[in-house]
């Protein structure tokens, strides 16, 4: 498969993955397959829950924002990334983390405001780095391994100064890079956890393990880890992007991140031509505080393919 194929199917996957889950979010376990038993049978991208048919949630906003950053600055400029997080945060938008708000509105500069949130709350390893992960992870994977795990735990340290999302923020980033490349990424996670500062590589160890199963988890999946967990999970049990996609949004909980980070693996994994037409057409990704934007999928099939060249 060509590689660009896959770096549009990694972006494009995990938008699709946002917008679908967005309806079921803090929904209980099953209720996708309930509403939709039959597999492939159409409708699934249904909105509610204050989402229209197709649109991108939070995730897809912010990760296209990080990824216009990365392209009209020649490369990672943090102080431009947290930048345009802060005049999105400002508009209002009709969801926002509540630690990525504080972080984007409590006046402190950007390379404090992350740390300082975590200072005061001891608390940061939610998924809100992980959900917007997959566009600077298709950027950043020609530099490399150490290059693209620097880059996410950057980028996440943005909103999260707790280093648990850092590292599986790098986690996610080196999964798409060796999937671009077209290796298996289960098979790569052993190299992969070496990479994770020592720390953390024991928790996210548990949670990546083949037997691991999200009923084990000790948090609920907005945290990062049974998050990143479930993602591969749906990846290991399914063979097809659609059937990820269901895995993912079944666990209920928080469907629309657990959804994206797992759209963004099959979508690299499966390619862009196994996502779902009557899926990735509905797309549209609304960009509050920039003047009334509004992607559909030309402009994110546009946006991967500036990305990954």
């Amino acid at each position: 498969m060509e590689r660009m194929q896959r770096a549009a199917g990694a972006v494009v996957g995990s938008a699709v993955g946002d917008a679908l889950g967005g309806p079921f979010e803090f929904g209980p376990p099953g209720a996708f397959s309930v509403r939709f038993p039959v597999p492939g049978a159409g409708g699934e991208m249904c909105g509610g829950g204050g989402w229209d048919p197709g649109e991108a949630t939070d995730d897809t906003q912010m990760a296209v924002l990080v990824a216009e950053s990365l392209l009209d600055r020649g490369g990672l400029d943090l102080p431009d990334i947290f930048a345009r997080f802060q005049r999105w945060a400002a508009a209002e938008p009709k969801d926002i983390g509540l630690q990525t708000e504080d972080v984007l509105t409590n006046g402190m500069p950007w390379d404090l405001a992350g740390a300082i949130h975590f200072q005061v709350n001891q608390r940061a390893a939610g998924n809100g780095s992980l959900m917007r992960a997959s566009t600077s992870a298709v950027c950043f994977a020609h530099a490399g391994q150490e290059a693209t795990m620097d880059a996410a735990r950057r980028i996440a340290a943005l909103t999260h100064g707790d280093r648990a999302a850092w590292e599986g923020t790098a986690i996610y980033h080196e999964l798409i890079r060796v999937t671009l490349e077209d290796i298996d990424p289960l098979a790569a996670l052993p190299d992969i956890l070496a990479r994770v500062h020592p720390a953390h590589r024991g928790r996210y160890a548990t949670v990546l393990a083949q037997d691991w199963h999200p009923d084990q988890a000790t948090e609920f999946n907005g945290a990062v880890w049974p998050c990143l967990g479930s993602a591969v999970w749906a990846m290991r049990t399914t063979d097809s992007f659609e059937g990820a996609m269901r895995a993912a949004i079944d666990l209920g909980g928080d469907t629309d991140t657990v959804a994206a980070v797992t759209g963004g693996l099959a979508g690299a994994y499966y390619g862009l031509d196994a996502i779902p037409a009557h899926w990735s057409e509905l797309l549209h990704v609304p960009l509050p505080g920039f003047d009334g934007r509004v992607l559909h999928l030309p402009d994110l099939l546009h946006l991967a393919h500036r990305l990954a060249a």
